[in-house]
């Protein structure tokens, strides 16, 4: 029986009970943010908490995150998950319980925060090295990606449609553009340089996609930040998926067809180790 946390107190997930009238569940008005932890050490937690304090400002919900380090910690040691070899903590505030309007509640509200650990199973070396599948579909988000709202039925529906067609990731397209994936950013390789679309509100700014730059700086790869053009992709070296529960994940085919030589590029393979490393769970030399 799994331990989480919901409005100050820890309690076994059966008994976990929100009201109905929150407005979280009438109207998605709230956001999410989910950390990862590797053998009990999280990472990135400031990078993660100053996402989650900017969506609280821009929501206008009145909480201060920073009381939920501790919160974390505690949920992966109730949850005998310290030592794992991969963790994550998922943490969901939303304004509370008010009146259904469509509109802020004009009086105060005691927000409504949830939290729960569980390990994360990342596909074997074997696995990753055979490359994953893609398919490109309309974006139908809101305008304010970058706020990393729980209201997902576009990103569901999108990643359905990759479930459907039997691969593993969706590729948002936009007028034209490249934009992300369901639940992950997007990095193509030409040659040895790697594009991405920049940091606007028409993407998450996800803090793996940060580090996968900083990577790439490190490892002295070129890097363009600008939009791709959907039809650019038919021409790409190799194609990346980058999350906090995707870590890196190279596309083989888009559609499809195959992407570049069919097969998981060096670039990827490098972005990979490096990003390993830097996580303190490194991969055989010989990989």
């Amino acid at each position: 029986m799994s331990t989480v946390y919901l409005n100050g107190e820890f309690l076994p997930k059966e008994q976990a009970m929100v009201s109905v009238e929150d407005r979280g569940f009438l109207l998605s008005d709230g956001i999410y943010e989910v950390t990862p932890a590797y053998r009990g050490q999280f990472y990135r937690m400031n990078d993660h908490l100053k996402r989650l304090r900017g969506g609280l400002t821009d929501l206008r919900i009145d909480y201060n995150p920073e009381e939920l380090v501790e919160v974390q910690e505690q949920l992966l040691a109730t949850n005998d998950l310290v030592g794992a070899e991969v963790s994550i903590v998922y943490l969901q505030i939303t304004r509370g319980v008010a009146e259904r309007t469509h509109y802020f509640p004009t009086f105060p509200t005691s927000p409504t925060v949830y939290a729960f650990a569980k390990e994360f199973h990342r596909p074997s070396v074997e696995r990753w090295l055979e490359g994953f599948g893609a398919v490109t579909v309309p974006d139908r988000r809101w305008s304010r990606v970058d706020i990393k709202s729980i209201s997902l039925l576009p990103n569901v529906m999108a990643a359905q449609a990759a479930v459907d067609a039997g691969v593993d990731d969706a590729l948002l397209v936009k007028n034209g553009v490249a934009l992300e994936g369901a639940q992950n950013n997007i990095f193509a390789v030409k040659g040895d340089t790697l594009i991405t679309h920049p940091a606007t509100q028409e993407i998450l700014h996800g803090v793996t996609r940060s580090v996968i730059i900083e990577i790439a700086d490190s490892l002295g790869l070129p890097l363009q930040e600008r939009p791709i053009q959907a039809e650019e992709l038919e021409d790409v070296d190799e194609l990346f998926f980058s999350g906090t529960t995707t870590e890196v994940r190279p596309t083989v085919t888009l559609d499809g067809k195959a992407v570049g030589s069919g097969g998981v590029g060096e670039v990827s393979k490098a972005i990979y180790g490096a990003f390993r490393k830097e996580i303190g769970q490194p991969l055989d030399e010989d990989w």
